[in-house]
């Protein structure tokens, strides 16, 4: 299996709508991916190391695949879509890691 992070960076200047990323991106990633996508999630980042430290990200989305392929071929038909919906929730460009998930 393997899982995509989509992590949003907490920059000052910056702006994110937490509610319209977990109520109508989200959804429509899921939408969009149909079986192909196993499972997401969404974490609101709330702190750092101490509840003094801000929070490095501000949000966090989790794409589940059985496998790499099955992400990569879905992007390749959507992720024009779900590009242009970025705008609609944030101006922070997002980091993106695929990682293998070795333990459950």
């Amino acid at each position: 299996m393997v899982k995509v992070a989509i992590l949003y960076p907490n920059e000052a200047d910056k702006t994110f709508d937490m509610e319209y990323y977990a109520n109508k991106h989200m959804p429509l990633v899921a939408d969009l991916f149909g079986n192909l996508l196993k499972h997401y999630a969404v974490d609101k980042g709330v702190s750092g190391r101490t509840p003094e430290d801000s929070a490095p990200y501000v949000a966090i989305g989790y794409l589940y695949f059985d496998k790499l392929s099955d992400y990569q071929n879905a992007f390749k038909i959507n992720g024009e879509k779900i590009l242009s919906d970025i705008p609609n929730y944030t101006n922070i460009k997002p980091v993106v890691q695929i990682s293998e998930i070795i333990q459950h």
